[in-house]
């Protein structure tokens, strides 16, 4: 999950009004009393934010706090849990002091201690695709009192006010999360967030109530929230259309969201809510696995890949091709993979083959998650795999699973070739290159790449302007396009469908695009 550097590009969303005319809403509960139901496919894997870098982080925004955050509109850490600055010129020394009287749900004093303890444990569990590869920058913690904790870098790093802005960064009870492992899952969350998680069941259900004891930005306009996990966005759909929720966040299809936007009887008293350019999707290959260990069988795919053709038949419109890791809108996007390959062409990929003595059809497995990036994942491995077979370079298997196991097997290094996302993290291109790169990385599969990790990335890092770093992230695509460890696809728009009483929406997702669910809220008449 990382971002842009302009998060305004991000957090800029239009309401679209399906069907026009007046209701008025009559209760004895007031707007901001009301509660509100959520629908998405998108199921957090862990409710632990030591164990996550995923879009677990739905769920921890809403339910825990960070000393940092980006308020919608902000395109720069705020204050949430702690006022923040670098105490030094070399960006090395980062002090945070925390609000006053500040508690976790269960009524535990949220001081300086506890800090500590939550960023400590995530670099003491280290866990598989957790958040510890953010803290690379991090030497030590130190606190002051029972307010102030100061951050020492071993090296400037501009960038860290942004992770710890991040819901990775979510403040957790010591008496509740252990320092050396990860909390048990109970279904239960202490937290000192805008909500309480008062219920829970996998994949199903959880219910979220206002929590008193909460101190930061965040202004409730409604109740409570209820979120509805779906195995799929049909499922969803209907029940949007039932009424039973009130809206849908993540997963819905192209075909979906065009079809919301017909003036169908069926989408009588429905709005859709578009913010553009959010996300990106693309390939990974595991080059531990021989079958794509070697780089002319990644050139030729990259040689062959007709996104056009991809986001037309799949996508709809609701996506745009994308020809580099950082995506349109960011500072030090390129279109680095057009540049060198071109329009698709099967006589260049065949010369490539050829000339690494590759004379077979090349068999691959193709992976993709089936419950985390919506039902049109399936449609476009499909696409991907018609694509390479019509070459007749390639025999594509295309298989899928559900994201906790799937996540599991590909950071075991277990699939070639997979599909994976990316939603904003924070507004740097360094967000988009930095994760995918080491030994260990969020994808699993090392990456090494000395000229990146150890020259670019911390050059840029010292520079507080971080419209300054262009030229550093303009080579690193280049050196990743020579790679082609990585295959970029498209970037696209996230989508909000709700009823036609439920404002807010235009407000909802934050510069990350992680779910606000405070800003939603029943209107009192439309």
């Amino acid at each position: 999950m990382f971002n842009r550097t302009s998060l305004q590009a991000a957090a800029a969303l239009a309401s679209i009004s399906l069907v026009s005319g007046c209701g008025v809403f009559s209760d004895t509960e007031s707007a901001g009393e009301q509660r509100i139901t959520i629908g998405t496919t998108s199921s957090p894997s862990t409710l632990d934010p030591a164990a996550s870098w995923d879009n677990s982080w739905e769920i921890f925004r809403n339910v825990y706090q960070t000393l940092l955050s980006f308020p919608t509109g902000t395109t720069t850490p705020k204050t949430d849990a702690a006022d923040c600055k670098f105490t030094d010129t070399s960006s090395r020394v980062f002090e945070c002091t925390l609000l006053e009287g500040l508690k976790f749900s269960n009524g535990h004093a949220l001081d300086a201690k506890a800090v500590q303890h939550s960023i400590q444990r995530i670099r003491t569990i280290d866990a598989e695709g957790g958040p510890n590869g953010m803290l690379g920058s991090l030497d030590s913690i130190e606190t002051v009192g029972d307010r102030t904790v100061v951050f020492k870098l071993n090296k400037p790093d501009a960038t860290f006010p942004f992770v710890l802005a991040t819901p990775a960064m979510s403040l957790v009870d010591p008496a509740e999360y252990p320092a050396d492992q990860l909390r048990k899952q109970d279904g239960k969350v202490i937290g000192s967030g805008p909500y309480v998680l008062d219920g829970y069941e996998v994949r199903k259900q959880a219910e979220l109530s206002p929590n008193p004891n909460y101190k930061g930005f965040a202004a409730r306009k409604n109740g409570g929230v209820t979120i509805k996990y779906f195995d799929g966005s049909e499922a969803m759909v209907k029940a949007l259309r039932a009424e039973e929720i009130d809206a849908t966040y993540r997963g819905l299809t192209a075909e979906e969201v065009t079809s919301l936007q017909e003036g169908k009887e069926e989408n009588k008293g429905l709005q859709i809510v578009e913010s553009t350019g959010a996300d990106i999707r693309y390939l990974v290959f595991n080059t531990q696995d021989e079958s794509v260990a070697d780089p002319a069988v990644r050139k030729a795919i990259a040689q062959l890949i007709d996104r056009d053709e991809l986001v037309s038949k799949v996508y709809r419109g609701t996506a745009e091709p994308l020809y580099s890791m950082v995506p349109k809108g960011i500072a030090a996007h390129t279109t680095k993979f057009f540049d060198t390959y071109g329009h698709p062409d099967k006589e260049k990929a065949e010369k490539i083959l050829r000339k690494a003595g590759i004379t077979d059809k090349v068999e691959l497995n193709f992976w993709y998650t089936t419950d985390r990036y919506g039902s049109s994942t399936a449609a476009e491995f499909t696409e991907l795999k018609r694509q390479l077979e019509a070459s007749g370079l390639f025999k594509v298997t295309i298989q899928g699973k559900p994201w906790t196991e799937y996540q599991a097997a590909y950071q075991k290094g277990e699939y070639a070739v997979f599909g994976r996302g990316w939603f904003p993290d924070f507004p740097d291109p360094d967000n988009f290159v930095a994760p995918f790169l080491g030994q260990k990385n969020v994808l699993g599969t090392p990456y090494l790449s000395p000229r990146i990790t150890k020259e670019l990335l911390p050059k840029s890092r010292r520079e507080s302007d971080r419209g300054a770093v262009t030229d550093e992230f303009v080579e690193a695509q280049s050196i990743m396009v020579d790679d082609v460890r990585l295959l970029p696809l498209w970037q696209g728009k996230l989508y909000i469908a709700a009823r036609e009483d439920i404002g807010g929406g235009e407000r909802a997702l934050d510069p990350q695009t992680v779910m606000q669910l405070w800003e939603l809220h029943r209107r009192a008449s439309w």
